[in-house]
């Protein structure tokens, strides 16, 4: 079932109306796509685009995308944004945490970036499997792998804080999921006096939005604690999880976070609108 969802644009669309809602913003997950080295081909990536814009256009209010990008290919990726984003009129950008030993806060990545930035466009950094932390993480079980990938998206959001990307670059706009709540805090230094950066707080306010990834009221409360509430979106990270009846579900976890109805239309979609540049 996993696999046909992700191969299937009828599925995509029939999961919408499955679960209630208005709309999808999807990604393309270039994890898929590796080698048997984690190598993706460079001209996938445009053309991994060029699918998304056609499916775009043919569920026009239904979908909006984010087009994939190789987040450590220099100035020929943020060529590709512009692409993506000018003539394709797709609504940001996808990239992987990690790749390697490398980071988003390498000279390689700083294009991609400033163009984002540039365009005013949000970035998306994508949880990442690292084999070396998935074996020794994946002993404890299901749970410990997850955690391995939320470790890697934790640590790309702090090599931005920590490299000076967000100095550089004040118009960024990351989005990272529930499973890099730890990155948020420990890169914040919410209620720690460890941090070295007085300001990394507010930088990471600043540019840091949080994708719900599920429905679940306590981390909902937490992303709006830390984050405010015009920071956090809700998604169910569909398809590896079906969700149904969305809206109550989503309802039912807001309220237990103790939210107003004005602040629960705007974790509901008023942010992503807003972020997204959707009228």
């Amino acid at each position: 079932m996993l696999n046909r969802n992700l191969s299937s644009a009828s599925a995509l669309i029939e999961s919408v109306d499955l679960a209630g809602i208005k709309s999808r913003v999807v990604n393309t997950p270039t994890a898929f796509l590796e080698d048997a080295d984690g190598n993706v081909s460079a001209s996938l990536y445009p053309r991994i685009n060029d699918e998304l814009a056609n499916l775009v256009a043919k569920n026009s209010g239904k979908i909006y995308a984010l087009a994939s990008i190789d987040a450590w290919s220099g100035d020929s990726g943020a060529r590709e944004v512009t692409r993506a984003v000018k003539e394709l009129g797709l609504r940001g950008i996808y990239i992987e945490s990690a790749r390697g030993e490398a980071l988003l806060n390498t000279a390689a990545s700083r294009p991609i970036l400033a163009k984002a930035a540039e365009l005013g466009v949000p970035v998306f950094i994508h949880p990442q499997t690292d084999k070396q932390m998935h074996e020794r993480f994946a002993r404890t079980g299901a749970l410990g792998a997850r955690y391995a990938r939320g470790t890697i998206n934790s640590l790309a959001l702090v090599s931005l804080l920590e490299g000076g990307v967000f100095d550089e670059l004040p118009k960024l706009k990351v989005v990272v999921t529930t499973l890099a709540m730890g990155g948020i805090m420990m890169a914040g230094g919410f209620g720690n006096g460890f941090n070295i950066r007085k300001d990394a707080p507010d930088l990471v306010r600043r540019h840091v939005y949080v994708d719900t990834m599920g429905l679940n009221g306590p981390q909902v409360a937490a992303a709006v604690a830390m984050l405010g509430v015009d920071h956090v979106m809700a998604g169910t990270d569909w398809p590896i999880v079906v969700e149904k009846n969305v809206p109550e579900r989503l309802r039912a976890a807001m309220i237990s976070a103790n939210l107003s109805v004005q602040d629960q239309e705007a974790i509901a979609y008023r942010n992503l609108q807003k972020l997204l540049g959707i009228v």
